[in-house]
């Protein structure tokens, strides 16, 4: 079995001995190593890796911020860490196990073949998926990352006044800025909770706590008012998802 994966740690002498240790697995192909959690989602979401070996304690966006962040596109999670302290916290964000450094070779050894047991079981749930038309409900976003040239900023959703189209983009207006992201509309709209969030315009994708009212100028013809005073439109069908 054929399996790809990366190391993701802020110590170069980590990703080095962990890549070492990886070497005595010829099935497993590490095709990228990260030094932070900003390029380890942008490598996830282009390079498809099946596992992630990931350190917790990193600047800016940690371990567990990055499983956050990429969510139901994340692989096969493996912590490797010198802290035993977050143990319990890795598995509740659905991490495959969870290695303390130094490495045991042996400890090493069992976690491998946990990860072929998973990617054989998440295959047949796939085939699955395909052949029932089930899918899993993936849990909505809680926290979005924004890439502003050399600056990362992680946005609670929460914090979200409206979403705003603008072509292969997105405006995220907040109270006391405005960030683009590379992203489209709908993507966002399927990632954000339906019960906090709605689509009131081909546009315009407003967080429901910040609506403070509904403007009715003639039939069809509708704003929303939000709690910072800005207008948006709203379309028909928007009014009926409202």
């Amino acid at each position: 079995m054929s399996i790809t994966g990366i190391i993701v740690d802020d110590e170069r002498h980590a990703r080095q001995a962990l890549s070492a240790a990886l070497q005595a697995y010829p099935g497993l192909e590490i095709i990228a190593q990260c030094e932070n959690g900003v390029d380890a989602v942008k490598i996830v979401n282009e390079l498809r890796p099946q596992v992630m070996f990931l350190d917790i304690h990193m600047p800016r966006v940690d371990g567990f911020d990055v499983v956050e962040l990429l969510g139901e596109e994340a692989p096969v999670i493996v912590f490797v860490t010198a802290h035993d302290e977050y143990a319990i916290r890795a598995f509740d964000s659905n991490a495959l196990d969870y290695l303390l450094k130094p490495l045991d070779p042996e400890r090493l050894r069992r976690t491998i073949e946990r990860i072929e047991e998973r990617l054989d079981q998440d295959e047949i749930g796939r085939y699955t998926q395909v052949t029932t038309g089930h899918r899993q409900l993936q849990a909505p976003l809680r926290r979005i990352l924004v890439r502003d040239g050399s600056e990362v900023h992680v946005v609670p959703v929460n914090e979200v006044l409206y979403f705003e189209s603008a072509d292969d983009y997105v405006a995220i207006h907040l109270p006391d800025r405005t960030l683009i992201k590379q992203d489209r509309l709908q993507r966002m709209e399927e990632l954000m909770d339906p019960l906090n969030f709605c689509r009131i315009h081909r546009s315009f994708l407003i967080n429901l706590a910040c609506l403070s009212g509904i403007e009715t100028e003639a039939k069809d013809l509708r704003t929303a008012i939000l709690n910072n005073g800005r207008r948006l439109p709203i379309s028909r069908s928007g009014y009926h998802r409202l």
